[in-house]
């Protein structure tokens, strides 16, 4: 952090200083070009929405990434503790975040071996991004993991001319509370910027003793002449959560929708540290080079590091499970604390060879990672003292994966309304796993390699835009996915989508719509089968398929009132679907099929609205409306396993005042869920037969009631 502050101290006193600007600079140099490899550009036929800096900055008033983008289409989220801060989660087109691929300034952020996001380990990053890009179904061919529902790119990297000191304070439910001070010197010498962020960020959440301590920093000095940028991005986030992740069942959530169940294990009060720590710490460095007025190139570098833990207290365990060989009796059990750490890094380079001359825009790219984890388990604390070593290690594997791919992006004007899009990428994946931590005997050494090409065309005239485009993907399986028997091993999933749209774009009216089909084959869904170690695992089902329309809107009714709305209709179906259920009276397991099943989590209709009204010079109110249908908590489309569809509103409030042309105040107050809809936007559920009967259990997620959440921002 001393090294924040230098940074910061600098930027603060560079301020003061003059800076001229060279016209005869090449704006494309003042643009990321990394950027431009892996973002779609307006015309290319890819299912698309950007949101600009001020869009983020409305939106960013102390709630996680996925909140933020909660009004862009076929969007749903959701938050363990319920208020939108800490561990959140997002879906596109019912799609889960480990089938979501995430870059940072086309950077691959999704975690190696669970393709996972963990956003909660980059608190406030969007108050240092300057665009985000959410590409809808496959994209264009992007760097990290394949992109299934869809693709996020969010860029840092634009040169931001504006000198100024701006600090962001937000307060607000559960003790809610977000400081932000961000620093900008604006461009120096004619060459150089230098930015710095500093967030801290804490609330108590809705469910009980779910808090969430976060802290942030984000550094960027850059280069940049006529023909070359370099740029040299440090960042990191430091986040503490009190675990919210096991959710209550429906007694509990009639009857106390905000009880947390971490924890309970522990006679008594709960155990009051069942927490999850992590610190991650991204280098990134970039060089960008203009070779003439039609050829230019970037290379970029990165590395990332992470470690933590979950801190957790287990009652009656036998030491005997923990490889310690110190039976205390022979049937003898015991309380302890124990902690479940990752050690990782990930590093690599990106890079892009780009063409554009007349008609034609040629773009080559591609990326070589590597990652290194170990995985340990520790214990720190036994009932009986001296019975285990301290901090004794009962299980320590590792896991590397390699990722190599390179892609190719040709767009071509045919005449003056057709442009045709062709993009293919390799990609070849060599995963090794040198154990689990239940299972440290299996050993998994998989190779993968992927050819996915794209094509489409789009034709434009006047306002009027129309696009078709069929795309592939290949995807292989999750760290968990592997932990089975060597006969079952999992295969990797594909995909097929077709995507055709319409958009015109008029004075006052806004309208787009895109339809999409998207074919899997050998998706990995829970069916509740167990492997050979009586765990239960993903499986590969032969088909399955979405398809839709999503709808968008926006319309100026005059100088005052302006409104956005999207809505998304849908079908998500698995062809034919075995479900496999535990039967604790034979202890064998009960397979039932099914035929034309809803894909769980992928509710039929999705809608947004967004209200915007200048009720003076200064005065805006935005009415905020987020609708989501029923949704099924597994893949049977059984009635009793399901979430309920809700619709929530917000509402907020923005006064922006302008002192001098040197100070800017920017104040908010925003009211989330303004009618407090009891609603659930996440769970799971299982079920097993025991005494005769079957019996379903389903556990949820709540999110708050009404809560609200208001601040103020200075700028100079």
């Amino acid at each position: 952090m001393k090294y924040f502050s230098m940074i910061s101290f600098g930027c603060f006193c560079m301020l003061h200083a003059t800076a001229q600007f060279k016209k005869e600079y090449d704006t494309l140099l003042m643009q990321p070009i990394e950027i431009n490899a892996v973002r779609a550009n307006d015309y290319l036929p890819i299912a698309k929405s950007l949101m600009q800096k001020k869009e983020i900055e409305n939106n960013n008033v102390g709630y996680d990434l996925p909140f933020i983008l909660n009004q862009t289409p076929s969007v749903q989220v959701n938050s363990d503790a319920g208020n939108g801060i800490g561990y959140t989660g997002i879906r596109i087109r019912g799609t889960d975040a480990t089938r979501i691929n995430i870059t940072l300034n086309s950077i691959p952020y999704n975690d190696a071996e669970s393709q996972g996001t963990f956003l909660v380990n980059l608190p406030d990053f969007s108050s240092s991004a300057q665009s985000i890009q959410i590409q809808r179904g496959i994209g264009t061919s992007t760097n990290g993991a394949g992109a299934f529902g869809g693709s996020i790119n969010i860029n840092t990297n634009d040169i931001e001319k504006e000198k100024y000191i701006q600090l962001d304070n937000s307060i607000g439910s559960y003790q809610s509370i977000k400081n932000t001070l961000k620093l900008n010197s604006g461009l120096l010498q004619n060459h150089i910027i230098l930015t710095g962020r500093l967030s801290n960020i804490s609330s108590n959440g809705y469910i009980d003793r779910a808090k969430s301590k976060l802290q942030s920093y984000f550094t960027s000095a850059a280069y940049i002449d006529a023909h070359q940028s370099f740029r040299l991005n440090i960042f990191s986030g430091k986040e503490k959560t009190h675990a919210a992740w096991f959710g209550i069942n429906q007694a509990t959530l009639d009857s106390n929708r905000t009880f947390n169940p971490a924890g309970t294990e522990k006679n008594g009060e709960p155990y009051n540290n069942e927490t999850d720590n992590y610190i991650q710490t991204h280098y990134q460095f970039f060089y960008n080079r203009k070779i003439n007025n039609f050829l230019k190139y970037n290379i970029a570098f990165f590395l990332t590091k992470g470690k933590g833990y979950f801190e957790q207290y287990k009652k009656d365990q036998l030491l005997t499970d923990y490889n310690t060989h110190n039976s205390i009796g022979d049937n003898d059990t015991m309380d302890l604390v124990r902690q479940l750490w990752l050690d990782n890094s990930f590093y690599g380079s990106v890079f892009s060879l780009q063409y554009n001359k007349k008609k034609t825009s040629i773009i080559f790219g591609g990326n070589c990672t590597k990652y290194s984890g170990d995985h340990f388990g520790e214990i720190i604390f036994t009932a009986i003292p001296d019975a285990v070593a301290d901090h004794f290690r009962w299980y320590d594997v590792q896991a590397s994966k390699k990722d190599i791919s390179v892609y190719n992006k040709w767009s071509q004007k045919i005449n003056t309304h057709w442009l045709s899009f062709v993009d293919i990428q390799i990609r070849h994946v060599n995963y090794s796993i040198h154990g689990f931590q239940k299972n440290p005997a299996i050993l998994v050494n998989k190779n993968y390699t992927f050819i996915t090409p794209k094509i489409g065309f789009t034709y434009s005239k006047r306002q009027w835009l129309s696009y078709f485009s069929f795309s592939t993907a290949s995807k292989e399986p999750n760290r968990d996915d592997y932990e089975t028997n060597i006969n079952e091993t999992p295969l990797p999933e594909q995909l097929q989508d077709f995507e055709w749209g319409f958009e015109q774009k008029g004075k006052k009216i806004n309208w787009s719509a895109n339809a999409y089909y998207m074919n899997y084959k050998n998706q990995l869904v829970l069916t509740g089968k167990v492997n050979n170690v009586y765990a239960y695992t993903r499986t590969n089902i032969p088909t399955s398929y979405r398809m839709g329309i999503e709808l968008q809107s926006n319309i100026t009714i005059n100088k005052r009132i302006s409104i956005n709305a999207n809505l998304t209709l849908s079908k998500n179906k698995i062809k034919n679907f075995s479900e496999y259920i535990d039967n604790y009276d034979n202890y064998t397991q009960e397979k039932i099929n099914y035929s034309l099943t809803d894909i769980s989590f992928s509710p039929a209709i999705i809608a947004s609205s967004s209200v915007n009204m200048k009720i003076l010079k200064n005065l805006n109110l935005y009415l905020m409306s987020k609708y989501v249908g029923k949704q099924y908590l597994d893949n049977t489309s059984n009635k009793d396993r399901m979430l309920q569809d809700y619709i929530v509103h917000d509402l907020r409030i923005n006064i922006e005042k302008e002192i001098k042309k040197r100070i800017h105040i920017n104040f908010f107050i925003q009211g989330n869920n303004l009618f407090s809809k009891k609603y659930v936007s996440n769970g799971y559920t299982f079920s097993y037969i025991y005494g005769g009967p079957l019996v379903t259990e389903n556990y949820y997620f709540p999110m708050a009631t009404f809560n609200w959440m208001t601040g103020i921002g200075i700028k100079l």
